[in-house]
């Protein structure tokens, strides 16, 4: 019973490139969260780990995008712990 459609991983991804995220690999990483059944938990993980297969996220915004980083995962309801997990893997 999947309560959110898979625009739902599509708009949190906008979401972080819009506020300056660039995503390296990203179509691999759309591939792995349409086929994730909790794409929340799946993100967490690549996050964390994409590196070694070419999944970066970097912030080319110099750190002033940190309000609207944080929009996007509250909106998109991501623990902190996630939250933690995407800032210590941010490129800079």
């Amino acid at each position: 019973m999947g309560s959110l459609s898979t625009e739902s991983y599509e708009q949190f991804l906008e979401s972080l490139k819009n506020a300056g995220i660039t995503i390296s690999n990203e179509a691999d990483l759309r591939e792995r969260l349409a086929e994730a059944q909790r794409w929340r938990f799946a993100f967490q993980t690549l996050a964390a780990n994409g590196k070694v297969i070419g999944i970066c996220f970097e912030d080319h915004s110099e750190g002033r995008n940190g309000a609207q980083i944080d929009r996007a995962f509250n909106d998109f309801q991501f623990s902190e712990k996630t939250k933690a997990v995407f800032s210590a893997n941010l490129k800079h």
